[in-house]
């Protein structure tokens, strides 16, 4: 086993409020919402986070067809996250790349499509299609990276809810340490929105949020917040060892330091804030740091009421005598990404360590007092000198729950 220090050298990405890096962090730093209306199969019009990325870079109309829109999200994270990097899967070598995919689920929006598909012809299965069983199995998304891009090493989906993305991060930095791979290609996707399943469930629960005005209606921490908006999304790194990026002189985004991960064992969805907080002290513990060392919180507050009061319970546990630590929650611009959440709140703040810059939350009007944390950033970024460790919160149903803490990179 190595002891390797990981870095993360490539950054592929599509949210709703952008398909690249520049574009997410341009949106974040400028306050802009990516939540739109969406039409919904039998519930109408809602609210949720839509993704424009080009489904057609990288694969052909057929492959499109064939496969899964998780899998149209991997893929096209996974080749731009390589492309950034400066690699190609030669250069690593094609058995030597791993792929390591965070899910929410997988396979719903597929087994709705084909029940309603029969349903236009009285149930008769022989409308069924053979493509059902490959896209619904649930390494459908990461294996459609490697079919795409022909890599022979090792792939996996990481099903941890909304710790997802996260995990697939430290997934993939596992694997490098154990020599599994020499490329990692970690982070999380999520086609959530395209089930009509999950808004009415959330809906049932009194949980899916509701807004005339869309960009509007993901309100973390807010009073007023009445809900999660659900999106869709992915990111995806190219994780490697120090060394191997040292000797390519490849660009490093920022190291790996800290990571954790537990599970609350009190309820399938209501949190636990104590476990949450030994979570975070866990992977400062792990990263060799003091929770007032730590520059921003990349916050999971989803909108619910009692999921955002139970976070802030739980970082002002560890972090309310922290003067100098800025929080912020990313889902008020782009709402809840699901599987790819976690991934994509990091990638958003990771540019921090070069421009100075905490991006804000948005929609906090009106903070609810049960919900106060020192420091949170509003509306406009925050400059701050100086920012070396990021730490970004993620967290999911059945009481799970992730940290994972980044370091800035000095040569």
């Amino acid at each position: 086993m190595h002891n390797s220090r990981i870095v993360i050298t490539g950054i592929g990405l599509t949210a709703p409020n952008g398909n690249s890096l520049p574009e997410f962090r341009k949106a974040l730093l400028e306050g802009k919402s990516g939540v739109a209306k969406f039409e919904t199969r039998y519930m109408g019009e809602l609210i949720a986070g839509v993704c424009d990325f080009d489904d057609l870079r990288y694969q052909k109309k057929k492959a499109v067809r064939r496969g899964t829109r998780a899998g149209s999200i991997g893929i096209y994270c996974a080749q731009e996250a390589v492309k950034d990097a400066g690699l190609t899967v030669e250069d690593a070598g094609r058995d030597r790349v791993g792929v390591y995919l965070g899910i929410t689920e997988h396979g719903n929006v597929e087994t709705e499509n084909e029940v309603y598909k029969i349903s236009q012809f009285n149930y008769d299965t022989k409308f069924w299609t053979h493509h059902h069983n490959p896209r619904t199995v649930a390494n459908a998304p990461a294996g459609e990276v490697t079919l795409n891009m022909g890599i022979t090493g090792p792939h996996l989906c990481i099903g941890a809810a909304c710790a997802a993305g996260n995990l697939g991060l430290v997934h993939g930095a596992q694997m490098l340490r154990l020599d599994e791979c020499d490329l990692a290609l970690a982070g999380g996707v999520s086609e959530s929105i395209h089930t009509f399943g999950i808004f009415a469930s959330f809906r049932a629960q009194n949980a899916l949020a509701h807004n005339e005005e869309p960009a509007k209606a993901s309100r973390p921490f807010a009073a007023d917040r009445n809900g999660i908006v659900i999106s869709e999304g992915g990111c995806v790194f190219a994780l490697e060892r120090l060394e191997d990026a040292l000797a390519r002189s490849a660009k490093i985004y920022g190291e790996v330091v800290g990571h954790a991960s537990n599970s609350d064992a009190s309820d399938f969805v209501l949190p636990e804030p104590k476990r949450q907080a030994e979570c975070m002290e866990l992977a400062l513990r792990r990263a060799g740091i003091e929770p007032d060392d730590i520059d921003i919180i990349s916050t999971h507050g989803t909108g619910t009421q009692l999921g955002d009061q139970q976070e802030c319970a739980a970082i002002n546990s560890i972090f309310a005598q922290c003067d100098d630590t800025c929080v912020n929650n990313t889902k008020s611009l782009i709402g809840h990404a699901m599987g790819s959440a976690g991934a994509l709140e990091l990638a958003g703040n990771l540019p921090s360590f070069e421009d100075g810059l905490v991006h804000p939350t948005i929609n906090l009007e009106n903070p609810d007092p049960d919900c106060d944390i020192k420091n949170m950033i509003i509306d406009t970024p925050f400059p701050k000198k100086n920012i070396d460790f990021i730490l970004n919160n993620a967290f999911g149903m059945l009481g799970i729950n992730s940290v994972v803490i980044v370091k800035r990179f000095d040569a």
